[in-house]
């Protein structure tokens, strides 16, 4: 599955793109008024099918590299921080009860999604702090 790598690696960086750039348009709009549009069926399932196949994608990636490449935590601080942005992305959309709660909530995933950017590009816990320092 390794001559696969290049491929797999594209459509995990292509999915988090549109992930990401969907989110902040949903968030944007939740932000301005206009919720019902950003929580419509289309725009919903179109989600979930992006992230599954996101995660689709980085599952073939952690089962084809190897084990060493994962040895000083960035992955695990990766993950943590996805799953904080997937709580964060929930209460922005509307899961919380105020609007400002919202704003914090949009603006924390938002910097989440960025430094688990940075944690992926660096291969290091610090991320984007690692790469400038370096």
């Amino acid at each position: 599955m390794i001559e696969f790598y290049t491929q797999i690696k594209w459509v995990h960086i292509a999915c988090i793109t549109i992930s990401g750039t969907l989110f902040a348009l949903r968030g944007l709009l939740v932000q301005l008024g206009h919720g019902g549009a950003a929580r419509s069926a289309p725009v919903r399932w179109f989600s979930y099918a992006v992230d599954t196949t996101l995660l689709t994608a980085a599952l073939m990636l952690l089962t084809i590299l190897p084990r060493a490449m994962f040895a000083n935590g960035w992955l695990l601080a990766k993950l943590t921080l996805v799953v904080a942005y997937v709580a964060l992305g929930m209460l922005a959309l509307g899961r919380a009860h105020t609007p400002g709660v919202r704003r914090l909530c949009y603006a924390a995933a938002l910097l989440a999604y960025l430094t688990i950017i940075g944690i992926a590009c660096a291969h290091h816990p610090l991320g984007w702090l690692y790469l400038w320092l370096a």
